[in-house]
């Protein structure tokens, strides 16, 4: 038996227009007519004899809604419940907890945030009236205008505290003394069993029983009405009756399930045909099947060359042949290993305008056209101010603020790993700056969104603008965001100040004090140096002179709500002289902001980057609960405003719940035109990673990355496929996939778990896997449920009804946000398997990979998204040295994941064959150092000893190098037509292949033996970001050489084979019997070493006079000492005539 529908209160603001004469009336005379919903769709209503009855009714009527604006003497007023709730709305937003170990979780109300004036009603610290209570000078409550709420029709200024104290003692008004009134929402109940849609609770079920609160909303928040009462083509009342399209709402179908006039085209959603939101693109054959011919002839060639070259040894030096036989056998193995996952590359093409008819139309399961998206929560990470700009994150955060995706749905959050005062202050100014460049993107649709950027375009601003105040509001934006930058840049000093300020009058009270008590002044305790925000308060976090509990690796865990969740409907700018610009007619919502720095205690491993991350997973999913999640690194922005929408397309579409994550290319700006260090990495984002989309998907490579949350927890896909052999495969579907199919109410993910999704986990074991908190243990299967695709095909097994996601997410509650402090303490993830099973995986230096294999390894898929114009755009070194210390952190990230479980030769069968070879190559790749570096010391070993690699240059051997030799050019002209990059860049890849192997590759299999054999742990320091000024030359840093050992083997490789190719010239020249052939053949092989080497030799040389004295001496000392030592060893032979006489050491 199920219960009752809910009766619903549909009220007409205004005087009795739209309902009947004799129907009763709320408080303020507005006609409240009585109706439910049936299970149709239809409103039935019911008469006051009715109201408390149960049944179904024989009297329907049409629906119509009349709009009347608030006028002066018509203002409705806010009921209590929806005043509580505004009140804890704000308290939440203007207060920062902070909590941990052995402490309680504290919200300390800041009533100002920054040194600026904050504007923004969704920011901390905005302006507003004071309580007008005796004693008290807290704010008033504000709604989603920045506009007083008052509680009571006496106008009596009041704070949330006063509030609700006065509803405690009586529900008395302090300034009239009469009752406060009771809304006529009261009974509003949204959450209608017989509507036909399921309401999803909040993350984790609600922190606190004021069910009735959160649905309740102001009535003035919704429209503004005003705008349109004063317009010359407006009318009062009359017409403004909303008559759906049709003639009847979209959603009224007879209880036989016929049309009954909705929709417009009178056709069923199940009727109407069905729309990809993707396609899968295949290579051109014309160019793929010459590819996949070309890597077995040279497959074939290589294996025939090793054979001949193991049959026919070079007797005369079988030590140089063997060297050389044993490096080209790994050479072959290794290519083997990277060609082979690139036989199936694909491209992918979405459908912008499909998604927004599925998820943003108005419809029968969406009469409003509320959009029916998913949540996401991107995260942003940075750990120190001084090596990562703040200027750069806070211009990141701005980029995704101002995201094409539903205002209501997207949250972004902020960790600051480092729990600087800078960083906190920096965000909160870019949470203030939104409130100006956010509507001005929407506005004017621009591209890219992210300020600092945009200024910097060259080229004509107004191309594509048709608006006529475009230009002037550009111009006001500019100045804005330039003194934006000035109050950024000028924070370490104004934090600084503002400390040393405070701490001299904490300094005058001691001394006040001392000489109060008559104590010593000598024997004063000495007075904490403490860093102080703008309020005047202690800084919870980090110090600029450490102290107990204020340390980078010991402070308290923080939480500030910068910018509180937004209406669920749009607010629309008002036209005001007061503003800079006309918004009138643009939606000034922001999307939360949450700052966040997760408590460190000495004593607790925090794991680096990967501890940050999944804290931000834990606070994520009991504040927002967002089923996808996309993380950034702090200097990478969005560079393409619906490049969110790209990525739902993928997993929105069918077969989009098989889908953990969709990975995007990264891209870079400030590279130096030539790309000297190949830093755009073109060949691997658009070859590599784009045949690895054929596969299984692309690898999780760290930053600009939507990953499905529910796949982050550790759990299978509903579908996997295992592979029992090359070329057969078995399907297996798992039993939760089809378990729920009918279960999508919200009663039925109530009653769910996270053990109804894994077999092997019991309700007891839940705790140890995700840890004690119950809010994240309830967020998981409305994550999962939300992460659904639509079920709007009979192929779609695993997807959700249509309308499911239009509800309003729930305001936040101290109650929540105090769990949410919870979490990100330091002890949370003890005795759990965070970092072992569940989120980003530890105990790698590159634990983005890790993530993504164990991901594929359960069976799940990723996707690669390469949309038109780049998704988003970031930094990377340009200079040489700190270029190849970015590649040894990934080469030993290799190394450790070859000698961890991770190695894919311990991959389970859901793994497909060429993905298992793709990641077995990520393992082994650095290792082929080794064989790289003796080879190339071959060719100057050949040129110094007079011997070749074979014994004679015969046919067959010439035969064979020039096969090798075309087939690898061919397959180089082939990969850059399928992958779209150019063969410069082709070439650069292979250069910086030779230097990096020859040094940072070098190192990391030294670093990660040490680490497996001996236990040395292995540290890197952090990649500082440039911050190049508008006047410095961006490319200065590509001159700078900076020394490091990392230079030693490839400068040590040219000097030898320079001098190899001088010294073998010399003697074959003055040779009674020259050997041209041996010395073409070694030096051939010599500048084919050097040509590569030519990158880093420029790097060497800078502009004149930096390069260091150190890189000479070394350079010389080491070559001349190894031809010393080859002479003396094999010495050349003195001829008859008396040419070329020999060498002898004194």
């Amino acid at each position: 038996m199920s219960n009752p529908p809910p009766k619903k209160a549909i009220r007409n603001p205004g005087g009795g227009a739209g309902g009947p004469a004799g129907g009763p009336r709320g408080p303020a005379g507005n006609t409240v007519k009585f109706a439910r919903r049936t299970s149709s769709g239809r409103y039935v209503s019911l008469s006051r004899e009715d109201i408390d009855m149960e049944g179904e009714l024989a009297a329907d009527y049409t629906n119509y809604t009349v709009q009347i604006p608030p006028t002066p003497d018509n203002q409705p007023m806010m009921d209590p419940a929806s005043v509580a709730m505004k009140a804890e709305e704000q308290y939440v937003s203007n207060s920062l907890f902070t909590g941990g170990f052995n402490s309680v979780t504290r919200a300390h109300l800041m009533d100002k945030v920054i040194e600026s004036e904050v504007t923004h009603p969704q920011m901390a610290g905005s302006k507003g009236s004071r309580c007008a209570m005796p004693a008290c000078d807290g704010k008033v409550m504000r709604n989603e205008r920045g506009e007083d709420i008052d509680p009571c029709e006496c106008r009596f200024k009041i704070c949330r505290d006063c509030y609700l104290d006065a509803q405690k003692e009586g529900c008395l008004c302090p300034g009239c003394k009469e009752h406060y009134k009771i809304g006529e929402y009261a009974d509003d109940d949204p959450n209608d069993a017989s509507s036909g849609k399921h309401y999803l609770p909040g993350p984790g079920g609600g922190m606190m029983n004021n069910s009735k609160s959160l649905l309740a909303r102001n009535q003035n928040g919704e429209f503004d009405h005003n705008r349109w009462l004063f317009e010359s083509s407006g009318t009062y009342g009359y017409g403004n009756a909303f008559w759906p399209k049709g003639g009847m709402y979209d959603d009224d179908l007879d209880d036989e399930g016929g049309p009954g006039g909705g929709g417009g085209d009178g056709m069923l959603p199940e009727q109407k045909p069905f729309k990809p939101l993707t396609r899968k693109i295949p290579m051109p054959t014309s160019i793929i099947s010459p590819y996949r011919i070309f890597i077995v002839i040279r497959m074939f060639v290589l294996i025939f060359y090793l054979t001949w070259r193991v049959r026919n040894p070079n007797m005369e030096a079988l030590w140089l042949w063997g060297m050389s036989i044993v490096c080209e056998l790994w050479f072959a193995f290794s290519w083997l290993l990277d060609m082979l996952p690139k036989v199936n590359p694909v491209n992918r093409s979405t459908d912008l305008a499909v998604l927004k008819e599925k998820f943003e139309t108005p419809s029968p399961s969406n009469p409003h056209g509320r959009s029916d998206l998913p949540g996401l929560d991107v995260f942003v990470s940075t750990a120190d101010p001084d090596k990562e700009p703040v200027l750069t994150t806070a211009t990141t955060i701005l980029s995704i603020l101002a995201a094409d995706y539903p205002v209501e749905k997207l949250a972004c959050y902020v960790s600051d790993d480092g729990g600087a005062l800078l960083t906190f202050e920096a965000m909160a100014e870019a949470a203030s700056f939104a409130n100006i460049w956010v509507p001005f993107c929407k506005k004017h649709d621009i591209e890219p969104r992210q300020p600092d950027s945009y200024f910097s375009i060259k080229g004509d601003p107004t191309k594509g603008k048709r608006r006529s105040d475009f230009v002037k509001d550009r111009r006001k934006v500019k100045r804005e965001f330039d003194e934006f930058k000035v109050r950024i840049n000028g924070l370490p000093d104004s934090i600084r100040r503002r400390s040393d300020a405070f701490n001299a009058r904490e300094d005058m009270k001691m001394l006040k004090h001392l000489r109060e008590t008559g104590a010593d002044p000598a024997e004063q305790p000495k007075v904490k140096k403490a860093t102080w925000m703008a309020d005047g308060t202690h800084w919870p976090g980090t110090w600029a002179v450490s102290a107990p509990d204020h340390a980078k690796g010991n402070h308290a865990g923080i939480l500030q709500v910068m910018l509180k969740p937004p209406s669920p409907d749009p607010l629309y700018g008002m036209h005001d002289e007061e503003q800079l610009i006309d918004f009138s007619d643009v939606d000034i919502r922001l999307p939360m902001l949450v700052y966040m720095s997760r408590e460190k205690r000495p004593g607790y491993d925090h794991n680096k980057k990967a501890g940050a991350m999944n804290a931000l997973v834990r606070c994520s999913a009991v504040m927002s609960n967002g089923p996808f999640i996309l993380n950034f690194d702090c200097d990478h922005y969005i560079n393409y405003a619906q490049a969110i929408r790209e990525a739902m397309c993928f997993v929105m579409d069918r077969g989009g719940e098989r889908i953990a994550y969709i990975q995007f290319p990264q891209r870079f700006e400030g590279i130096d035109p030539s790309d000297r260090y190949a830093n755009n990495n073109t060949v691997f984002f658009d070859g590599n990673m784009r045949a690895l989309d054929g596969l299984q998907g692309p690898m999780y490579v760290g930053t600009g990355c939507m990953f499905r949350r529910f796949a982050l927890y550790g759990f299978d896909p509903p579908r996997t496929t295992e592979y029992t052999g090359w070329l057969f495969k078995k399907k297996k579907v798992t039993t939760f996939g089809k378990a729920d199919q009918g279960e999508t109410d919200t009663q039925s993910l109530n009653s769910k778990g996270a053990e109804d999704f894994d077999a092997e986990l019991t309700s007891m074991l839940v705790p140890r896997r995700f840890g004690n908190s119950s809010a994240l243990m309830a967020s998981i299967p409305v994550a999962e449920f939300q992460a659904r695709p639509l079920a709007d095909h009979p192929a779609v097994l695993h997807g959700r009804p249509p309308g499911s996601l239009t509800v309003p997410r729930p305001p936040l509650d101290p109650p929540t946000v105090a769990e949410a402090v919870s979490v990100i303490s330091c002890w949370y993830e003890d005795k759990t398997e965070w970092g072992d099973r569940v989120g980003w995986i530890y105990g790698s230096v590159t634990e983005d990979v890790v993530s993504g294999y164990r991901m594929h390894n359960r069976g799940w898929r990723s996707v690669y998204c390469i949309p038109k114009r780049d998704a988003f755009l970031g930094t990377a070194p340009i200079n040489l040295t700190d270029r190849l210390h970015q590649v040894l952190r990934w080469a030993t990230g290799s190394v450790e994941i070859f000698f961890s479980r991770n190695n894919a030769f311990l991959a389970s069968r859901r793994l497909m064959f060429l993905q298992r070879v793709a990641y077995l190559n990520v393992g082994i790749y650095p290792f082929t150092s080794i064989f790289l570096l003796v080879y190339c010391f071959i060719p100057a070993l050949s040129l110094f000893s007079g011997f070749f690699i074979v014994q004679t240059l015969n046919v067959a051997f010439l035969c064979y190098l020039l096969t090798i030799t075309v087939t690898l050019i061919a397959l180089g002209v082939l990969e850059v037509k399928w992958s779209g990059i150019e063969l410069e860049d082709w070439w650069r890849n292979e250069q910086f292949w030779l230097i990096s192997g020859t040094s940072a590759h070098l190192y990391a299999v030294v670093q990660g033996l040490l680490k497996v054999m001996a236990g040395i742990e292995i540290s890197f320091t952090l990649t500082a970001k440039a911050a190049v000024d508008d006047n410095e030359d961006i490319y200065a840093d590509l001159y700078v050489v900076k020394w490091s050992s990392l230079l030693i083997p490839p400068i040590t490789i040219g000097m030898i084979n320079v001098i190899a190719i001088a010294f073998a010239f010399a003697r074959t020249v003055y040779s009674d019997n020259p050997r041209w052939g041996k010395f073409i053949g070694g030096g051939f092989f010599s500048f084919w070493v050097l040509a590569h080497l030519y990158p880093f030799a420029k790097g060497l040389m800078g502009r004149r006079g930096k390069t260091p004295t150190i890189v000479f001496v070394w350079s010389g000392l080491i070559s001349i000492t190894i031809s010393l030592l080859w002479v003396a060893i094999s010495p050349p032979e003195a001829s008859a005539g008396g040419r070329g006489a020999g060498f002898q050491f004194p």
